[in-house]
């Protein structure tokens, strides 16, 4: 017979009155995702796959948030974020996607760029930093240069956040008086806020030109973090062919003994050990 400890988790409400998930269920939930993606890890180190995940979406779509959750659990060294800042006066000389192809995956690598070469059509084209040949000629180009980059092996996968005018004025303003997050708003981002409707044209437009049968754009709704953190990763699961390598069962080795080991009288510098919680 079950508990009384047991019967109450099970009357715990898994969903908020407003449709929300409860902090409890999102973590049950996240904990079964990291352990796949830990599976995915080393099946692609394992098989020297090569994966590309490209984040795009408005100011406080919840980008940052999607891709920590990504990454907290699995190793750097093979999932790598990339978040490259604004070009310098050499890197505008360039080609322009040479500063982007610098960073795609080798051999057993998953790259997550935390917005992308879609700079272009997006903030450039919106922020008049791009001229509309340049963006037309990104558009005509980008989706040749990501066949080339699947013939090669590259397993590409595109996400574009969706989230509503009001949830991001929402979220903008709460960065305001928050000292963890006013980082977050940047001078770019107050600019950019009130141009929602010519966002919303260059995204149209990217979508008409970019969003191929090799190289499709999946749209994430991101109103609720919590739904769109767990429904990305399920996703983007499914859509990396992997498979539970077998392992070895794994049990500590007994420790060396002392061998005349003795603790030295060595002034330490602790760190300070407050009384947290505390009155």
């Amino acid at each position: 017979m079950k508990n009384r400890r047991e019967d109450e988790a099970a009357a715990e409400p898994q969903v908020k009155r407003d449709g929300k998930l409860t902090e409890k269920l999102y973590q049950k939930e996240l904990r079964k995702l990291h352990v796949e993606l830990v599976k995915l890890q080393r099946w692609v180190v394992a098989k020297g796959l090569k994966v590309c995940i490209v984040f795009e979406g408005r100011d406080g779509a919840g980008k940052g948030g999607c891709i920590k959750a990504i990454a907290e659990r699995v190793s750097p060294r093979v999932f790598r974020v990339v978040a490259l800042p604004s070009p310098t006066e050499r890197q505008k000389s360039q080609m322009y996607i040479q500063r982007y192809i610098e960073h795609f995956p080798a051999a057993g690598e998953i790259v997550i760029f935390d917005r992308s070469w879609y700079n272009r059509p997006g903030v450039e084209r919106v922020m008049g930093f791009a001229t509309e040949e340049q963006v037309q000629r990104f558009l005509l180009m980008a989706p040749a240069v990501e066949r080339a980059m699947i013939e090669s092996g590259i397993i590409l996968l595109k996400y574009w956040l969706e989230v509503s005018m009001e949830e991001q004025e929402r979220r903008l303003a709460a960065r305001i008086d928050d000292g963890r997050k006013i980082w977050k708003l940047s001078p770019m981002d107050l600019k950019s806020f009130s141009k929602w409707y010519d966002y919303s044209r260059a995204r149209d437009a990217m979508f008409a030109a970019t969003d191929t049968s090799w190289a499709p754009w999946y749209v994430l709704r991101s109103d609720d973090k919590k739904r769109a953190r767990l429904n990305l990763i399920s996703h983007l699961l499914r859509h990396i062919p992997y498979e539970d390598l077998p392992r070895e069962k794994v049990k500590l080795p007994k420790r060396d003994g002392r061998k005349g080991y003795v603790e030295p009288d060595y002034p330490y510098k602790y760190v300070t050990e407050h009384d947290w919680g505390a009155e």
